[in-house]
């Protein structure tokens, strides 16, 4: 059901984004260090550059999950003041 809210009151699976970042921050520190290793500067520039997204991404998610959970008003709170039925 709808209830013209959902931009305020969308959640995000924040544990899931920080296995999801994780994995993919352990796979540009080795991508970053296999193609420096082998001599393709482009791809490890490209991988470093994932590194650094990754890496930014990661923070803001332990910042979200370490300021817990905020306010979530139930399903009988309406998400807007309900309308006047002054005639």
């Amino acid at each position: 059901m709808r209830t013209g809210s959902e931009p305020t009151t969308a959640r995000s699976a924040l544990r899931a984004r920080l296995w999801l970042s994780v994995w993919g921050f352990v796979w540009a520190i080795a991508g970053t260090a296999v193609f420096a290793l082998v001599g393709r500067t482009g791809w490890a520039v490209a991988c470093g550059v994932l590194w650094l997204i990754v890496t930014v991404d990661l923070a803001m998610i332990l910042r979200h999950l370490c300021q817990g959970p905020h306010y979530q008003p139930g399903p009988d709170i309406p998400p807007y003041p309900p309308p006047d039925h002054r005639v």
